[in-house]
């Protein structure tokens, strides 16, 4: 035991005390850097009573989660009057949604008394819908050109039962139902419902005068149909701003119509003069082909004795004759 205590007494510890004091300045170091970097952000918290902790900044730092962004959106929480956890915020932030966006809507939603939860904001946020612009357009309705001019030419075109075109454009004014946001359609679809309830009704029109007369039939027949029934709006209006007469497209159809026939009649009568030409050629043909069974027919009767040498040469007479007549009628050609 003598020999053991003085050989560790011997031993020269002055290395390890070195390496133990390199360790411990790194780790000061470390600490110092780490306080140096959220020390502004912390103290931030800690006056606006966020109550965020310096652990939870490092660890936040060690799972690369945006600090500042959460801090902040924290403070504007918590200034807000809302309950906001620091584990959800940084939960939310890993899912990839928009942190800020999420607690505007919040803050929003708490100031014009509508009932919105964290999970329900957060849901919209991660579905790829604007939560904040959602609350905006629920506290104040937006007004929708109908059709949009940015995707059309700018006037929905419809034809009445008196044949007359209208062009009508529409202004309809929604607002956002949060309810519905998740899964429902967008304002495409409310675009497009409208636009074909505005076409239905011109062409259930008798005629273009009553629709120029009362336009807002047009509106009360549409918002009648309830055409924001699984959408994520609220229709509130539906406004008529302006209706033009287009073409008289029953005259064209007409006139088109009238030449179609015209072209079949055409056709009609050439297929009877073309079958009648044909008819003309086939009885030439038989005509023809009678002729040339005379000779023969004469030489039989020559055989039989049905016709005589006087009766022959009569006919050749007669046939010479007929042909000078012939030669006499006919007008001479001018030289």
């Amino acid at each position: 035991m003598y020999n053991l205590t003085n050989t560790i007494l011997a031993v020269d510890w002055r290395p390890v005390g070195v390496g133990i004091a390199i360790v411990f300045g790194i780790l000061a170091l470390v600490f110092f850097l780490l306080a140096a970097k959220f020390f502004r952000l912390w103290l931030q918290a800690k006056l606006s009573r966020a109550d965020v902790k310096f652990s939870e900044l490092i660890g936040m730092w060690l799972r690369r989660v945006d600090t500042r962004t959460i801090v902040l959106s924290k403070i504007i929480a918590i200034q807000a009057g809302l309950t906001l956890t620091t584990r959800d915020l940084e939960s939310h932030y890993l899912a990839g949604g928009r942190v800020p966006n999420v607690v505007r809507a919040l803050v929003a939603a708490n100031r014009a008394n509508i009932d919105l939860s964290l999970q329900t904001a957060t849901a919209i946020d991660l579905a790829g819908r604007d939560i904040l612009e959602a609350v905006q357009t629920s506290v104040n309705p937006k007004v929708i050109d109908c059709p949009d001019p940015q995707k059309s030419r700018g006037t929905i075109d419809a034809v009445a039962q008196d044949g007359i075109q209208l062009k009508a454009k529409a202004r309809i004014t929604v607002r956002a139902n949060i309810e519905r946001l998740i899964g429902g359609a967008t304002q495409e679809t409310i675009i497009a419902r409208v636009g074909e309830g505005i076409v239905t009704t011109i062409g259930s029109a008798i005629t273009y005068k009553s629709v120029l007369e009362n336009p807002d039939n047009i509106s009360k027949t549409v918002l009648a149909k309830g055409l924001d029934a699984g959408t994520a709006y609220e229709i509130l209006s539906i406004d008529i701003a302006d209706v033009d007469v287009g073409d008289n497209v029953g005259a064209q159809l007409q006139a088109a119509q009238a030449e179609a026939d015209m072209r079949r009649a055409k056709a009609e009568a050439e297929k009877r003069r073309a079958m009648a030409v044909a008819r003309e050629q086939e009885m030439r043909a038989l005509v023809v082909e009678n002729e040339s069974k005379v000779p023969l027919a004469m030489a039989e009767a020559f055989k039989k004795g049905n016709l005589g040498v006087m009766d022959y040469y009569r006919m050749q007479n007669v046939m010479a004759d007929t042909s000078m007549r012939d030669s006499i009628a006919k007008p001479k050609k001018k030289e």
